[in-house]
């Protein structure tokens, strides 16, 4: 079978890594590999949701902005969570929100092939991804961050022109030491260093969820991984600066 383009963007990147203190199996890792999305709860929305977003995206007069991630990006979408807050801020900006609950790396390479930006030139993008490769799999974070690493490569190559804001992963459960937490924080260490100070750049957040021990309430994540309504506010007012300086970037 024909590889696609992207896992040959992800076959090179491996090969880089020879010269890195950490290295990538030589087995190509799922994280990768595009797919859709196959799990029971999710197979009935979530490829009539990739081609209502094709729809919403060709009808729009313009593109400026937007958000591509999993469920905590598609939220900005609900009115209970988010959405008064995105109608706030970003809605006026142009925004596109591509965020799909349940999604790992590989199911936005999947969607990123499928067309998820074609025809489009944003100014700017916002990408968060990675905390299912996390949760669903415990993914090693050397192959999470390859998948980050290979989404990157792919809107550098469909968006030439587009600015991309990486936001480091949520933190998740309750305490530092918490083993998913530790696995972001791995993850967020290796993407750190994808910031080009050119078209990429990371930027981590995560301290406004945190409170002085690093702890995080469930009066901010009531499941220690999603935020709650008022944390979306926060969230925006945290990288809105940001933001609105990669929108303005000629």
């Amino acid at each position: 079978m024909k590889k696609s383009l992207i896992v040959l963007f992800a076959a090179l990147f491996c090969l880089s890594c020879a010269t890195r203190d950490t290295a990538v199996s030589p087995d190509l890792p799922q994280s990768i590999k595009p797919g859709v999305h196959t799990a029971d709860w999710a197979v009935k929305w979530w490829l009539p949701r990739h081609k209502q977003k094709l729809l919403e995206k060709s009808k729009m007069e313009k593109v400026d902005l937007v958000f591509l991630g999993d469920s905590i990006t598609h939220a900005w979408e609900y009115e209970n969570v988010g959405l008064s807050v995105w109608q706030d801020r970003f809605e006026p900006l142009n925004a596109l929100n591509l965020g799909f609950s349940g999604d790992r790396t590989e199911h936005v390479l999947w969607r990123l092939e499928n067309g998820a930006v074609d025809n489009i030139s944003p100014k700017a993008l916002v990408l968060m991804i990675g905390t299912n490769n996390t949760g669903h799999r415990q993914d090693k974070p050397d192959d999470t961050a390859l998948g980050i690493k290979t989404i990157i490569d792919f809107l550098r190559l469909k968006l030439p022109n587009t600015q991309i804001l990486l936001l480091g992963i949520f933190p998740r459960g309750a305490t530092a030491d918490d083993p998913l937490r530790m696995i972001n924080d791995e993850i967020n260490k290796l993407i750190s260093t994808f910031d080009d100070g050119e078209q990429v750049h990371y930027l981590n957040i995560n301290h406004v969820f945190l409170d002085e021990q690093k702890q995080l309430s469930t009066t901010v994540m009531g499941d220690l991984l999603h935020p709650n309504k008022e944390q979306y506010l926060i969230w925006a007012d945290a990288i809105e600066p940001k933001v609105k300086d990669l929108l303005s970037k000629e």
